[in-house]
């Protein structure tokens, strides 16, 4: 019997995921959030994005957002669920930019070198297991210069009891706030400070942000549960 290998492994989500993942709050709360705390860390780019990749589009809620923020040319929706077309087609079709959807696994991208000028990976990086070999195709696809719209949820999020009880993650990659952006440097990419946000937001809380509600202040101090990060390819390899 032949297993599949860790770049190959797919972790399916449950159904709650899948229906939370259509539902207003996502769209509102995390999709949309995510990208108004990214675009003001993006550098001034004249020329714009023409070709973006969507990595783990799910159910296509991205494409219409991208296409209005961004205005490309094209979008590649990528997912390695097997039924992409059924879950992202309608999306797809109603999307003002054209959209290309592809089935095929973040860790080896069935894409050319420098294909495209950004990647958007949103929600994702958490469930791919074999997220070193994933950072490093993002920087290989990116044209030099190309910006990489990194948003995900942390170890402290995923390993919380109502994550676990409701969704499926592979648990044993989780990393901190601090380990993925040493992970996005360690590829190759430049990332500064200035371009980092840890948005501490209600959903991402374990009382769900009861206690703010009730007038306790958030603390200062805590183990963060979101990193958004936006990334650039640098325009030339360095040379050892």
């Amino acid at each position: 019997m032949q297993h599949a290998s860790k770049i190959d492994s797919f972790v399916e989500e449950t159904k709650f995921g899948n229906w939370f993942l259509r539902t207003a709050t996502w769209k509102t709360h995390v999709l949309c959030r995510a990208l108004s705390d990214l675009q003001p860390l993006m550098p001034a780019r004249p020329q714009g994005y023409q070709r973006i990749l969507d990595v783990g589009c799910g159910f296509g809620h991205s494409f219409g957002e991208i296409a209005k923020r961004f205005q490309p040319a094209q979008i590649i929706g990528m997912d390695a669920d097997p039924g992409l077309q059924e879950r992202a087609g309608e999306q797809a079709g109603l999307c003002s930019a054209p959209v290309d959807l592809v089935e095929g696994n973040a860790a080896k991208m069935p894409f050319p070198d420098n294909h495209v000028d950004m990647v958007f990976c949103h929600q994702t990086f958490h469930h791919i297991v074999a997220q070193e070999a994933a950072m490093a195709e993002f920087l290989r696809v990116l044209k030099p210069g190309g910006v990489l719209l990194f948003a995900e949820s942390t170890k402290r999020y995923i390993h919380s009891l109502p994550i676990k009880l409701l969704f499926a993650h592979p648990m044993e990659v989780q990393k901190t706030a601090p380990e993925y952006i040493a992970m996005v440097r360690a590829a190759g990419f430049d990332l500064p400070d200035e371009r980092i946000s840890t948005p501490y937001l209600w959903w991402s809380r374990p009382d769900i942000g009861f206690l703010e509600w009730i007038g306790v202040p958030v603390p200062a101090k805590r183990e963060e549960t979101l990193v958004n990060a936006v990334a650039i390819k640098p325009l030339a390899t360095p040379t050892a």
